[in-house]
């Protein structure tokens, strides 16, 4: 290995994860950098006494094994979603997953709700980069997803151990065909202006975002339903096409919006001038910077305890650790680094969970660039990355290293016996050069004049993923390809109009809240198909895995499907990490278990806060 490119992988490891001498020997080893080179990029470099401990908080995962009645979403309430977390510009709201809850570790969480609960103050988070919409339809990033919560209520939502509770809805009913759902709403309902919510604010929502015309991000959540009508002022009768297992904890978690003012001002506008029926209602929106809503008087759930509930835009990890340390904020929507995390954790001062997650940190890559169109260019990538040291290294070992789509927290479902790609970049090479891709006067290899170079979009001042993007730039040099990195605080939407490479994100492609369904994400017309990965076969699975009931069924279709994307590779897969949710300690009345870390953002109305 020369000195150039060793210094710049041991540069990588050693600002992403400051440690001790005897670990950044161990590291540099492991990415394959001699002991003598290690050694002088030390003496450059400096000693840190700190030490990096490798015991991480884990949690247990149960056999949780679906029922018929759970597929079918009958009486029973499944314990599904994915409306959520289908959630994440670049991440989903994360994770969620399906088994043992995190208990909540450092300061005791008190019952929510309490009667005698403090009231006042304001609930300060932060996340990592702009807050550009506050419309349902862009719950797709998590640090949004979380102001959009506090302002719109759905008619039914999870709580923090992913059972569907009635929310606008007090209760529904499922035909004996499984194809009609009658919903009775709660009377009595205000929007944050003064209008009462009824039947016909529900049919608005679900024909306006279900509409091809509207072409809303989160359409695919109302995919196959034939009709939504009001039958009166309180009640919605949802007529589908065909059984779908998926229903309640996609289009029965659809935040719903006022006819009266969505239809007036428009979607655009919605944006920025959201009125909903949550427990805050907007105060101000200033989108590079922060977020601020006053608690709703009239909320139906009952005033919440604190005045307001503001969320700070602070791109840089390491200030929002400081944030932390400091008081000025109570939590960070998108965690920090996995040092600061278990270094606040070990603390023991803080409100702290660990969770499991089933967003996979991935790059997704634009199937139709010629680079990327061949299966085999896509499999020697994935033999390029050395995923042990991203899991290992980068991340201090708290992860997994991703088999496909879906991650081992969904037990029920996960397939671990499909394609497997070590870390062989003398196998990348050859599997290139047997394909005819050959290496130019640059090194950069060539095919039909078409180079192997393209440009990935990382997160403006993601401290945490960013060291991904810069390894994995010099995992594929030596192999003849080239991939320039680009910062921008929003990428989105380029990949899905397919003007952009390749990003680096976070995101659900079947798994949240136990369902497996991919259909967001992985059918060829799937809004968020980043990948633009079209296959026939992929979709008829899908399609057949929403229509079947059977549990055992359905997971042997789910095994299908998770086989060929380890076939194809749409996307380069990385890891499933351990989600960190940390509060401070004058936060209180927080749930004393959670199965997803964001899921407890949605829960702030019933927190309070305590002064020391």
């Amino acid at each position: 290995m020369d000195m150039n490119r060793a210094s710049k992988l041991a540069e990588i490891l050693q600002q992403a994860t400051p440690t001790t001498r005897r670990e950044f020997l161990k590291r540099s080893a492991i990415m394959g950098v001699t002991i003598p080179i290690a050694g002088s990029l030390l003496a450059a470099c400096g000693d840190d006494e700190d030490e990096t401990s490798d015991e991480i908080p884990t949690t247990g995962v149960a056999d949780s094994t679906p029922t018929e009645a759970d597929a079918t979403g009958g009486d029973a309430t499944p314990e599904e979603d994915e409306s959520t977390p289908e959630v994440g510009e670049d991440e989903t709201p994360e994770p969620a997953a399906d088994g043992t809850p995190a208990e909540a570790e450092g300061t005791p969480a008190e019952a929510a709700g309490s009667s005698d609960a403090p009231q006042g103050g304001t609930i300060v988070l932060m996340g990592h980069h702009s807050i550009d919409s506050l419309s349902p339809d862009d719950v797709g990033r998590t640090v949004e997803w979380v102001a959009i919560t506090q302002l719109h209520n759905a008619l039914l939502e999870l709580d923090p151990l992913f059972v569907l509770q009635p929310t606008l809805a007090e209760s529904f009913e499922m035909s004996d065909d499984g194809l009609t759902y009658t919903f009775y709403l709660r009377e009595g309902v205000l929007f944050h202006d003064g209008e009462e919510f009824t039947a016909d604010d529900v049919k608005y929502t679900f024909d306006y975002y279900g509409d091809p015309e509207s072409a809303a991000i989160t359409a695919s959540n109302f995919q196959g339903i034939s009709s939504t009508e009001a039958v009166d002022d309180y009640t919605v009768e949802i007529t589908l096409d065909g059984p779908n297992s998926a229903f309640l904890t996609r289009a029965g978690q659809a935040f719903i919006v006022p006819e009266h003012h969505h239809s007036a001002i428009g979607e655009d506008a919605y944006k920025t001038d959201p009125v909903g029926t949550g427990p805050f209602k907007l105060l101000e929106q200033r989108a590079a910077e922060y977020v601020e809503l006053e608690a709703f008087d009239d909320h139906f759930r009952g005033r919440p305890n604190v005045d307001m509930f503001r969320e700070n835009v602070v791109p840089e990890a390491s200030v929002r650790a400081i944030a932390l340390e400091t008081s000025e904020a109570d939590s960070s929507i998108w965690p920090l680094v996995t040092e600061d995390s278990l270094r606040l954790i070990d603390d023991g001062g803080y409100t702290t969970y660990t969770t499991s997650s089933v967003s996979v940190n991935h790059f997704p890559m634009n199937n139709t660039r010629p680079q990327f169109q061949e299966k085999v260019v896509r499999q020697a990538m994935m033999h390029a990355l050395d995923r042990d040291v991203i899991v290992d290294d980068l991340w201090l070992g708290a992860a997994v290293k991703a088999t496909a789509n879906i991650s081992p927290a969904l037990e029920f479902y996960y397939e671990p016996d499909v394609k497997q790609y070590e870390f062989d970049p003398e196998l990348a090479m050859q599997m290139l050069e047997d394909a005819g891709w050959v290496a130019g006067s640059d090194g950069v290899r060539e095919k039909d004049g078409v180079r192997l170079e393209w440009t990935c979009v990382v997160g403006t001042g993601d401290q945490a993923r960013k060291p991904i993007v810069e390894l994995a730039q010099e995992y594929f040099d030596p192999i003849g390809m080239r991939m320039n990195i680009e910062e921008n605080p929003a990428s989105s939407q380029g990949m899905r109009d397919g003007s952009l490479d390749m990003a680096h994100y976070n995101w659900t492609y079947g798994g949240s809240s136990g369902e497996p369904d991919p259909s967001n994400t992985l059918r060829s017309d799937a809004l968020n198909n980043f990948s633009h990965y079209q296959s026939e076969e992929m979709d008829d699975l899908i399609d057949r895995g929403l229509s079947e009931t059977d549990p055992d069924a359905r997971r042997e279709i789910y095994s299908q499907i998770q086989k060929l994307v380890a076939e194809d590779v749409p996307f380069l897969y990385i890891k499933y990490w351990d989600w960190f949710t940390i509060f401070t300690p004058r936060v209180k009345g927080l749930p004393e278990e959670i199965l997803a870390g964001t899921q407890i953002y949605n829960m702030m109305y019933t927190a309070w806060i305590e002064e020391e």
